[in-house]
């Protein structure tokens, strides 16, 4: 806050560090404002004086200052005034009295200023009263009405300084009445009120304490007449005002000035001023100020001796008292102090007048409204307090108006009344005749059940009924306690309540309060007489007492800890139980209280305790008149617990206790049968309680027990309730078997319980005969067992507890226990009756306590142990249930361990709990591995290893336990680190290490245990693979086989750890295990199979590729015999080799070489289609292609493939050469099917098709995608895969290649060359194709390294292939484009090859004659002439036939090359023009063939052939009219050729005609149609010369079909002199415009 400067030294000085703070004060955090007023306040404790000048002056320099600012300094201001007012001198308290006056009168508008201002002069009054009101009178002129703040301050001064101020208050009276009639403003009304108000009140203190005043003269009269004039203002003028705080002011004012009015006056004005007042109570909802103000009045008017009140009582008892019916609420104080106010007008009017009170009060006792009768109930509470004198002569009346309430069940109504009892206790009461009846009813409230107080409503009126009876509790204690006068009223009347079962709950205040009132008679020297039985003939007896509060003593923390209060009332009362016990119960009961109150005790300890101190206690008495009294006591009060099943239960051991210590066996077997007689057998504590009773008097009575047991089942008694019980039939047999489960029962606890000596020799005479006697019914000779669950229980315990006693007897060594088999069978069975899946009984745990003690008795984990016995509860039943189950089950087993202590007994008994232990519930998880921990822990303590022998199914349980140190439950994992544990410590002992040797690794388990409940599982996992090292190498294959099983474990992070440890293993010690891979790759198909996580199936993957980096051909030949088609597990193993690319590359290159190494597929005959066959592919062929696949498809073998593309381009290239058409075996084909049905898209098995995917992943993987989607888009991939098409593919992938992947054609042409010699026919056609595809589009960069054309042998193969495959013209366009000197060097083989491809036998579709006319029209351009001639004639006929051919290719593509060849027919014209008459009349008719094409293709050939034809008019129409933009008239074209050919060739006509009449048969209608057409205009336009050539006949015979025959008709017709357009022939073409055939003329 501060800077170092030149003026440093001046701000630490007070004034100027209080300059500065005050400067600050316009900082508006409140926090910062704060700290100033706090440190204004710490620098005037050292400097009051000059801090107080510094705020007068910079108040003054500051007058501007904002008003929040002033009042901080103001108020530190007063503060520094307070705290130094006697130190203060008389100058710096008028500084300060004259600052305050102006700034508190600076501003007419009330501000905060001004109050604290008003504070400030207030303060400086408290010494300076003279100063102050010397300046503040300045203010205060007559007739003039004075600020606001004056009145206010001289109202507070009157209060802070009493008698400085009421000297002025006559003058300052005087002055003030006239201004009332001056104040129009409400605010200023109020504080005239509020200063009349104090003002009365300081006078009234005044007076009070005249003794102690300067003026001891004054007098109340002195003001009276002021204060009435000033009453008359207020209450006859301003009272009437509407607004409610001034009328609330008003009242405020006039209950203190009611003291100071003059005495007549007040009487005068008493009839109208209550009235006035008591109306307020319906205007205002807040009642207090009314309440107060009345309470004064009424005080005022008793003291002057009223007689108006007399005439107002009615109405004031009718105004107050449903001011206190209506409940209060603690939430709001002015509801509490209205209520006291309220109480106080109450005891005020009682005083004077208190017949009337009570006859207005005790009828409202009755009324049915709940808040009339409890504030009627606060208001006698209020009066027998402050009204003693008053109330004494009414005491009876009281108390017998008080029975009604005494009945009330209302909650709020008890708690009045409680607290009206403790009232009247206090003023002697109770001590008259009625008063039994309200302590009675207090213990009755004491009583009550104890319970957890609800959750208060909101109007705070609803009391619990623990809160009535927290408060009857502290009432008690403190009449107990506090009040002298009750000590001769509660004792020992007290002790009438201790007995009586439904003053249970009270025992504990009642206990207190007894043993309070008993030491203080003892005090009194009353030892000897405490309890006169002489004079109080309802008191309970010394039996009784004794009895009671020693049972309730065995629960010593119910009832808010009463066994601590009963016990050490029972210390007190020693002397008059019997003389006898003082020195023993004086040392044993304080013991018993420690034992209490160390709050740490187990309940059968404690009733062990209890017991002996009674069996101590008889002893002590040695009475046996008394102890018969003492039992027969015991029994009686055995009913009176009937709803007190843990306490009936010790009072049974304490009867058995007694009647052990009776010496009159008479009394004994009286007792034991009445017992026998009147127990509830349906309940079970009353069942066991009996039966402890029994046992217990077994230790001294064993004869006389177990034949009292006998003759109570022969007895009438047990055969009566058979019989009576037989009536109703369902209850007849519950109620006899829980008779016979008791007697069971007792028969169980006698055995353990009687003297061993005496008990043995009886236990399968006696005791096992009639247990099972009355467990077995036979219904007509028949043993039936019993279903009831109560008897089968009680067996089960009788019989642990006989296996126990003869355990635990001292000649066990010589007793012969014959039927052990037999009730371990029976033990068995019971085990297996229970349902697997619930634990709703305990029969279970019990049946495996009683094996644990049959099987092997000596077991040292249960070596003196008792059956289970009842027990503090400590949680929910069932938990506490499963508990003792398991704890059961753990000693069962130690015991069935401890008969074989050997690796094999370990490993039998992990044979069992190994499925639990890898449970996929958590809780059946957790059980087995707490339990196998415990197992382990118990075979550790107990071995002993003489010689070094191998632990050979340590690797077995290590899979089994290591990886549970990572399971998903902390518990698990910490019980699996303790078997760990034990395991490695167990391996080392049988290594020869000794018991005590340290392992620092196995020490380190349990360092990680402690940090198993948020572990890191990293560490886990690496712990686990620590653990896995310690396994010896015979024990290797064996970890790993039972760690794959854990694979499949339910728990993920087992399964991780286990693949953890697996593949650490493998990593470190797989080298050795190479004759296992195989067993391991199959078992890790099989998980794969069994286990459908990711994080086993990556694990998995890690495994195949640490076995491949050691053992590779050992894994590749082992997945290669997985069953094809490869699943998704066999997929995803392969798919892990491609993990590292030097390995992936050597896995590469062995399934390259085993696709290679064999024949692709095999020839087999076909019987059911005659001779021929079909190819059957080889099988490890097609698993190694598919394995590829699988390979190729990981994105991580990208490396590797890149490395070995064009191997694997050329391998899988020629893969789908051989297998196209190729099939699958049968056996696969079925298998395929298959997994088809159970895969919804499955990747196909066919081998073509597999081939084809394998290459197109190749190319991906290798970078070569856009190759791919070039391929795919022109639909390369389905051609490929075509017989028919194949060849297609191959060039489409080619020129994509070539296109794509220029950089790679090199090498994979050099790999493809070899393959032109391949033995396969189909490898050398795929090859070739893909070369001639490569020479097209690869440019010249592949084609140095393509072979050249192929000659002599394999040139018909090669070119046949090429055509075949439908690439000729591909290739021939390539070759013209790139190389036409080669074509022309090589054009007479070229040639030679197309022509050969016509005559292709194997080409029954023509497709090889179609390309090779196609190349050829495109070759003959480029040819050398000489080439050509030779073979023009031969080619000229070829193609020939191919005019009328089916295909609309062949017959264009022929009649095209025929037009071309007339280009080479100068030099052999008249040959050729042999082949031109040949031809015509098929090219004239294929004018009207239904295929554009073909039509445009004869025009093309006609036009060729024009000029060859020696006629000129031909020529021309064929130039002009076959124009392929040129429409043609058909019938008038023909018309007009006909004409110039009978005109030229008039000699060729029967050779026309004759080709003609062929086409009387065509499969075209148009054709048909023209042929005979074409013979009519022959005929038309031939001379006679030439007539005799046509044979009419022929033309006319039904040979040709009808169509023919018409237009043969017409033909004829046109030859004699018909038109041609007259017969309706269609035009070829568009049709011509008017003029356009002119030509024809």
């Amino acid at each position: 806050m501060f800077r170092e400067g030149p003026n440093f030294a001046a701000c630490l000085s007070c004034s100027g560090l209080a300059t500065t703070l005050m400067d600050a004060t316009t900082d508006k955090d409140p926090l910062v404002q704060e700290q100033i007023y706090n440190a204004l306040c710490y620098l005037g404790e050292s400097e009051p004086e000059e801090i107080l000048h510094s705020c007068d002056e910079y108040l003054r320099q500051h007058d501007k200052l904002a008003y929040p600012h002033r009042v901080i300094i103001l108020k530190a201001m007063e503060t520094v005034v307070k705290n130094n007012i006697a130190s203060l001198d008389k100058s710096t308290a008028k500084v300060v009295i004259f600052l305050a006056s102006n700034e508190m009168t600076k501003s007419k508008v009330i501000r905060e200023w001004q109050q604290a201002a008003s504070s400030v002069l207030v303060a400086v009054g408290q010494r300076f009263i003279n100063k102050v009101m010397e300046e503040v009178l300045t203010k205060f002129q007559p007739g003039i009405l004075p600020h606001y703040f004056i009145v206010q301050t001289f109202a507070n001064l009157s209060v802070s300084n009493v008698f400085g101020m009421v000297p002025f208050l006559n003058s300052i009276l005087g002055t003030m009445l006239p201004m009332l009639g001056m104040a129009k403003q409400d605010h200023m009304k109020s504080v005239f009120c509020y200063a009349l108000q104090h003002f009365s009140e300081s006078i009234q203190e005044y007076l009070a304490n005249l003794d102690k005043a300067p003026d001891p003269t004054v007098r109340k009269d002195t003001f009276s007449n002021e204060i009435f004039s000033a009453y008359e203002v207020l209450f006859n003028s301003w009272l009437q005002h509407r607004e409610a705080k001034l009328r609330l002011a008003v009242v405020e004012a006039v209950g203190p000035m009611s003291y100071l009015m003059p005495s007549e006056k007040l009487e005068e004005q008493l009839p109208k001023l209550i009235p006035g007042i008591l109306a307020l109570y319906k205007k205002h909802a807040e009642a207090f100020y009314i309440s107060k103000s009345l309470c004064q009045i009424l005080e005022a008017s008793v003291n002057i001796g009223s007689r108006s009140l007399d005439v107002q009582l009615d109405a004031l008892l009718g105004t107050l008292h449903p001011q206190i019916c209506a409940p209060a609420d603690p939430s709001v104080p002015l509801t509490v102090k209205n209520h006291t106010e309220v109480l106080r007008c109450f005891t005020v009017l009682a005083c004077s007048f208190p017949d009337r009170v009570l006859a207005f009060l005790l009828p409202k006792l009755e009324s049915s409204n709940e808040r009339t009768r409890v504030g009627t109930l606060l208001i006698m509470r209020q009066i027998i307090n402050s009204a003693p004198s008053q109330m004494e002569i009414k005491k009876p009346f009281i108390l017998s108006s008080m029975k009604l309430p005494l009945q009330d069940s209302n909650d709020k109504v008890k708690r009045a009344v409680v607290q009206v009892i403790s009232a009247m206790a206090h003023h002697g009461y109770l001590e008259q005749p009625g008063g039994e009846a309200m302590m009675e009813y207090l213990v009755r409230q004491c009583a009550l059940p104890s319970e957890q107080p609800k959750k208060q409503t909101p109007d705070a009126d609803d009391l619990t009924s623990d809160s009535v009876q927290s408060i009857s509790v502290n009432t008690l204690f403190l009449l107990s306690t506090t009040v002298d006068r009750m000590n001769n009223v509660l004792w020992p009347y007290l002790l009438e309540f201790v007995t009586p079962i439904q003053f249970t709950n009270a025992l504990t205040p009642l206990c207190k309060s007894l043993m309070y009132l008993a030491m203080k008679k003892q005090e009194e020297g009353e030892n000897a007489s405490l309890i006169r039985y002489d004079l109080n003939g309802n008191l309970p007896s010394p039996y009784a007492l004794t009895t009671r509060l020693l049972v309730v003593s065995s629960q010593p923390y119910a009832g808010d800890c009463r066994g601590t209060a009963a016990l050490r009332l029972l210390s007190v009362l020693q002397y008059s139980v019997h003389p006898a016990l003082e020195q023993l119960w004086s040392k044993r009961v304080p013991s018993l209280v420690e034992h209490i109150e160390e709050k740490c005790l187990c309940q059968k300890e404690w009733e062990e305790k209890l017991l002996l101190f009674l069996q101590e206690t008889l002893a002590a008495v040695s009475d046996n008149t008394w102890i018969c009294h003492f039992v027969t006591e015991m029994c009686r009060q055995l009913n009176s617990y009937n709803g007190f099943p843990l306490e009936k239960n010790f009072l049974y051991k304490c009867i058995g206790t007694t009647l052990g210590a009776c010496t009159s066996k008479d009394l004994v077997q009286k007792q034991l049968q009445e017992l026998l007689e009147t127990a509830r057998y349906h309940e079970e504590a009353e069942r066991e309680g009996l039966a402890s009773c029994f046992g217990i008097c077994a230790i001294n009575h064993l004869e006389e027990t177990l034949a009292k047991l006998e003759d109570f089942v022969r007895s009438d008694v047990f055969k009566k309730s058979v019989g009576l019980f037989s009536i109703f039939k369902d209850r007849s047999d519950n109620e006899v078997e829980k008779i016979k489960s008791t007697l069971i029962l007792c028969y169980g606890f006698v055995a353990v319980h009687a003297p061993k000596e005496l008990v043995l020799s009886r236990i399968e005479a006696d005791i096992l005969k009639n247990i099972f006697q009355y467990f077995n019914t036979k219904v007509l000779g028949i043993k039936v067992e019993t279903k009831d669950l109560t008897l089968k229980l009680c067996l089960i315990r009788s019989i642990c507890m006989i296996s126990q006693a003869i355990y635990n007897g001292g000649k066990c060594g010589d007793f012969v226990f014959s039927r052990k088999a037999e009730l371990v069978a029976q033990m068995v069975e019971f085990i297996k009756a229970e349902p697997l899946d619930a634990m709703r009984t305990p029969v279970r745990q019990r049946a495996m306590v009683t094996c644990t003690y049959l099987v092997y008795p000596s077991s040292g984990g249960s070596r003196g142990r008792a059956p289970p016995r009842c027990r503090l509860p400590r949680g929910p039943a069932g938990r506490i249930l499963y508990g003792d189950t398991l704890s059961a089950l753990k000693d069962l087993l130690k015991s069935l361990l401890q008969r074989n202590l050997t690796p094999h007994g370990l490993q039998d008994m992990f044979a069992h709990l190994g499925p639990w232990i890898k449970s996929n519930k958590e809780q059946e998880r957790q059980r087995a591995v707490e339990v196998s921990a415990a197992l382990l822990d118990f075979y550790l303590g107990k071995l002993n290893v003489s010689t070094v022998i191998p632990f050979y199914n340590l690797g077995v349980l290590i899979a089994l336990f290591s990886p549970r140190c990572s399971d998903s439950l902390a518990s698990v994992r910490q019980h699996a680190v303790d078997c760990v544990y034990c395991l490695l410590y167990i391996q080392l002992c049988y290594e020869g290490f000794a018991r005590d040797h340290t392992d620092e690794m196995v020490e380190g388990l349990k360092a990680l245990k402690k940090g198993l409940e948020e572990p890191d599982f990293t560490v886990l996992f690496h712990a686990c693979h620590n653990i896995a090292m310690r396994v010896p190498p015979d024990q290797l294959m064996s970890l790993l086989l039972a760690m794959f099983e854990g694979l499949a474990d339910p728990d993920k992070n087992c399964s991780r750890a286990a693949t953890v440890m697996i593949n650490s293993l493998l990593k470190e010690r797989g080298s050795v295990l190479q004759e296992k891979v195989p067993d391991i790759m199959s078992i890790i198909h099989s998980k794969l199979q069994e286990v459908d996580e990711e994080h086993v199936r990556k694990a998995a993957q890690q495994t195949v590729y640490i076995l491949a980096s050691q053992h590779k051909s050992v894994v590749v030949s082992s997945l290669l015999g997985s069953a094809l088609p490869f699943d998704s597990h066999t997929c995803a193993m392969w798919r892990s080799l491609a993990a590292e690319p030097t390995l992936t590359s050597q896995i590469l290159e062995q399934l390259l070489e085993k696709v290679n190494r064999d024949v692709p597929y095999k020839e087999s005959k076909c019987f059911l289609l005659g001779s021929g066959s079909e190819r059957i592919a080889t099988p490890l062929p097609l698993a190694a292609t598919c394995a590829l696949y699988e390979i190729m498809s990981a994105p991580e073998s990208g490396a590797a493939v890149l490395g070995l593309y064009a191997p694997l381009f050329v391998t899988l290239l020629l893969r789908v050469s051989c297998t196209v058409g190729v099939q699958l075996p049968k056996s696969l084909q079925s298998r395929e099917r298959r997994s088809s049905s159970l895969s919804p898209a499955p990747r196909s098995l066919h081998p073509c098709s597999c081939a084809v995917e394998t290459l197109k992943v190749m190319l991906a993987r290798g970078g070569s995608e856009a190759v791919t989607r070039a391929v795919g888009s022109a639909g390369g991939w389905d051609l490929m895969a075509s017989p028919e098409r194949h060849h297609d593919g191959i060039a489409v992938l080619a020129g994509a290649m070539a296109r794509h992947a220029g950089p790679r054609l090199p090498l994979i042409v050099k790999n493809l060359v070899p393959t032109l010699s391949s033995v396969f026919d189909s490898q050398r056609i795929t090859t070739t194709a893909f070369f001639a595809e490569v020479r097209r589009g690869g440019g010249c960069s592949c084609l140095s390294v393509c072979p050249s054309v192929p000659g002599s042998g394999q040139e018909a193969a090669g070119t046949r292939v090429a055509l075949q495959r439908g690439r000729a013209s591909v290739l021939a366009q390539t070759l013209l484009s790139s190389l036409p000197l080669q074509v022309r060097k090589h054009g007479a083989k070229l040639l030679a090859s197309m022509v050969n491809g016509m005559d292709d036998k194997d080409d029954p579709h023509n497709l090889v004659a179609l390309e090779a006319m196609s190349s050829l029209s495109k070759l003959l351009d480029h040819l050398e002439e000489r080439d050509i001639q030779s073979m023009l004639l031969h080619i000229a006929i070829r193609i020939r036939p191919f005019f009328d051919s089916e295909q609309p290719g062949l017959r264009q593509s022929s009649i095209v090359l025929f037009g071309n060849l007339t280009k080479f027919s100068e030099d052999d014209c008249e040959a050729f023009f042999e082949q031109i008459l040949n031809g015509l009349v098929t090219l004239l008719l294929h004018l009207q063939d239904p295929k554009p094409e073909v039509v445009k293709a004869c025009k093309f050939a006609l036009r060729m052939c024009g000029p060859n034809m020696g006629c000129e008019g031909l020529c021309d129409m064929f130039l002009n009219h076959l124009r392929e933009d040129r429409s043609l008239h058909y019938g008038e074209f023909m018309n007009n050729v006909c004409k110039h050919l009978m005109q030229s060739y008039p000699e060729m006509l029967n050779r026309l005609i004759l080709t003609n009449l062929f086409y009387f048969k065509s499969n075209w209608v148009d054709i048909r149609a023209a042929a005979p057409m074409f013979i009519g205009f022959l005929v038309l336009h031939v001379d006679e010369d030439h007539c005799q050539q046509v044979d009419l006949d022929q033309l006319i015979s039904g040979e040709s079909v009808p169509a023919a025959c018409t237009a043969g008709e017409q033909g004829l017709g046109l030859g004699a002199g018909a038109q041609p357009h007259e017969f309706g022939l269609r035009s070829v073409g568009p049709r011509r415009a008017p003029g356009s055939c002119s030509t024809l003329g």
